[in-house]
């Protein structure tokens, strides 16, 4: 099998508005990708830390694996002003009798000081900041016990039912996401104590409100609200690496939430609507593979999988075929499509980009390749299982 690109599949090369690609050979060509995010951001790294990343640095995180990822995330504000200060005015205490306590100086999920204990033996108070608007903001924060295990309600008011968590002694990011009850909807509460917790101490770090159906990567503030940009991640390859008339775009992608308000799209083409092969992770939570050609324009979609899942996929194109491969399966395929001309697919983008970098692809990618030759059945099926 000729892989003309190869990148990611635990071989990294990062530099600042670049993220490389490399051969067969296992040589960094380069073949790279402009990157762009106009500002910082966060990532796990290697030692399971939380890391904050430079302006336009792309985020290779290592979130549940070690073999990593590139993660790409649309932009997103925490509303949260002080995600880490849980002493600030901003937030408040409030109980039906003993007032909570806090105390800080513990090892936090990235290597510093700043978590803090909260401990209320009655369980009947809270603490909570009102700088959240928006009931249906996605809420997340880290939490762990003090010792042993238990339970906690978490990001909002005890009266709701999405909101209590299993706790170890292990950090854990937790998350609500969809619309709060009516009481105290525009608040965030770190911690109520209150309702069906078991909990009477516990450390947490790391608040976030995002106004989203989904939680992004941690975006840390220390007095407002702080934005971080979208990323784009386009514009490599060429015709001597990309062969148009045959060959085979292969991923192994999870999107950042099933369905989304846009289509997700990792593309190859001539830039315009005219020539391209698109791999999609579509809106409505499908995953298809596109092929449209000067006298072709085909489609094929399998909706029986999970979009956030990481999935193995592949897309062929030769003459007289396209087809779609997915987690070891010839999900879909068109034995009608007339295949591109030569040396008209040259680009390769995390993007649709004959539409000038829309449906960018948000989400998380292990691993991308491009080969130049139509690849046979059994080569496909090994290659995505």
């Amino acid at each position: 099998m000729a892989a003309t690109i190869k990148y990611g599949d635990t071989k990294w090369a990062v530099k600042d508005g670049n993220t490389l690609g490399y051969n067969d050979e296992n040589r960094f060509k380069p073949v790279p990708f402009d990157f762009t995010r106009n500002s910082i951001g966060t990532r796990v790294d290697r030692n399971g830390l939380i890391e904050t990343i430079g302006n336009n640095i792309p985020r290779i995180d290592f979130t549940d694996n070690t073999d990593g990822h590139l993660l790409l995330e649309p932009q997103s504000t925490n509303l949260i002003t002080y995600s880490e200060d849980f002493e600030d005015s901003s937030w408040s205490n409030a109980s039906v009798g003993t007032t909570p306590t806090l105390e800080g100086g513990y090892t936090a999920p990235d290597g510093s000081n700043n978590a803090y204990k909260i401990s209320n033996a009655n369980q009947d108070s809270f603490w909570y900041s009102s700088s959240v608007i928006g009931a249906d903001n996605s809420r997340t924060i880290w939490a762990r016990t003090v010792s042993g295990t238990g339970t906690a309600q978490l990001t909002s008011h005890n009266s709701n039912t999405n909101n209590t968590f299993n706790l170890t002694e292990t950090w854990q990011r937790f998350e609500v996401n969809g619309t709060t009850s009516g009481i105290g909807s525009t608040n965030f509460y770190a911690v109520d104590f209150r309702g069906s917790g078991t909990l009477t101490e516990l450390l947490i770090w790391g608040g976030q409100s995002e106004a989203l159906t989904y939680a992004t990567s941690y975006i840390p503030t220390n007095g407002s609200t702080v934005t971080r940009a979208s990323e784009t991640c386009t514009n490599a390859g060429n015709s001597t690496l990309i062969n148009s008339t045959e060959g085979v775009l292969y991923a192994e992608i999870a999107g950042l939430v099933d369905a989304d308000t846009s289509d997700r799209v990792i593309s190859l083409s001539d830039n315009s609507i005219t020539n391209r092969v698109e791999m999609k992770l579509s809106s409505s939570g499908s995953i298809q593979g596109r092929f449209d050609s000067a006298s072709s324009d085909i489609t094929l979609t399998e909706t029986g999988l999970t979009a956030s899942n990481f999935n193995k996929i592949a897309l062929i194109w030769s003459s007289g075929k396209c087809a779609l491969f997915i987690n070891g399966v010839k999900e879909q395929e068109d034995l009608t499509f007339n295949t591109f001309a030569s040396d008209v697919l040259f680009d390769l983008s995390f993007d649709s980009a004959y539409l000038g970098g829309s449906s960018n692809f948000y989400g998380e990618v292990k691993a991308l390749t491009v080969y130049n030759t139509a690849l046979t059945d059994a080569e496909l099926i090994e290659l995505t299982s």
